[in-house]
Order: C-alpha cells, then structure tokens, then sequence
C-alpha cells in the first residue's frame, strides 16, 4: 500500500520504521501537516486473534473508510484508476449532495474522494 498512498496519491512519506520484523509507515500531506495515515501489517502490536480479526475484517471490505476531498474529482477518478486501485464507484452525484468516487487500497482499506 504504499507506492499506492505516495504515488497514486502523492502523500509524503514522514517515519518508515521497523523493529522486531515489523514495520510502520506514516504518510501526509503537505496541506495538511497535522494529519497523518499511519500504515502497519493488522498484526503488528497486535495478539495473533485480533491481528486476524482486524485481516478478516478488511477481507470483507467493512473497516472504516478513508475520505480525501479534491478540487478535480474526474482528474484524481483517472489517475487512482491508471494506479490499479480497485474501482467501487465510479464518479456520481450522491443523493444527500457531494459528488464523489470510491476505491479499494491495495490492503482493502475502501477510500472515497470528495469533489471540494
């Protein structure tokens, strides 16, 4: 999932870190320097039955949901798309207002994006 957060996406990669066979990556953006997307294996810090909990969990696509807003909804559908990104929704004018699109990340994480 990373090429996919800081390619795709384009956030920066702030800590990469590893330690006793796992590892950890923190991403953001840079207009948005106080928020940060940590990324880690499901059983990293975890006991063996809540790190498969947490796996099954994203198998079935039911975890919460990322939501990123872009200026250029259509440019940021073609290029999430170009990357290989799972599509669940293509580009639409939800009922209760915003227009957005959603995805799946390489890992299962769903992740919707807003016209701003």
């Amino acid at each position: 999932s990373l090429a996919f957060y800081r390619d795709a996406l384009g956030l920066e990669v702030r800590n990469d870190v590893g330690s006793d066979g796992q590892r950890w990556v923190t991403l953001g953006s840079a207009a948005q320097p106080e928020l940060e997307i940590v990324l880690s294996p499901p059983h990293a810090g975890r006991s063996q039955a809540d790190g498969d909990a947490i796996q099954e969990l994203l198998t079935k696509g039911v975890m919460p949901m990322l939501v990123f807003t872009t200026d250029d909804l259509d440019a940021t559908f073609e290029t999430v798309r170009a990357s290989g990104a799972e599509v669940l929704q293509e580009p639409i004018v939800q009922p209760w207002g915003p227009r957005d699109c959603a995805f799946r990340d390489p890992s299962g994480n769903m992740i919707r994006f807003n016209q701003g």
